[in-house]
């Protein structure tokens, strides 16, 4: 999507469109990363994870600390993890993974 951007067959506004609560998390709590934004090559691009599972906020939960973050993944309840990396210079955010956490662990 990157590569189509710089040859302009993707107008900017097509990727720049992070959601408001996003670009809020990624000011607030994204962790810095050492990466320049790819699209506007001015922003410093921050990770920002969410954690959806049962008893959470329906719009998940943003953990602020490595610890928070820690504490969600040991959760009894199975949880699910999406880490984003965004541009809160101009709204570019792209989903780097995503993986499962949290639930009942097998025992032999």
């Amino acid at each position: 999507m990157v590569k189509d951007v710089e040859r302009g067959r993707v107008p900017r506004s097509d990727v720049c469109d992070a959601h408001p609560e996003l670009l809020r998390a990624a000011r607030n709590v994204g962790r810095p990363t050492k990466d320049v934004c790819p699209i506007c090559d001015d922003g410093r691009l921050v990770t920002v994870t969410f954690v959806f599972g049962a008893k959470l906020p329906a719009g998940g939960r943003c953990p602020g600390t490595a610890a928070e973050l820690k504490a969600l993944c040991r959760r009894p309840e199975p949880v699910l993890c999406y880490e984003v990396e965004v541009c809160a210079s101009c709204a570019w955010h792209h989903l780097m993974c995503r993986y499962p956490a949290g639930g009942v662990k097998a025992t032999r």
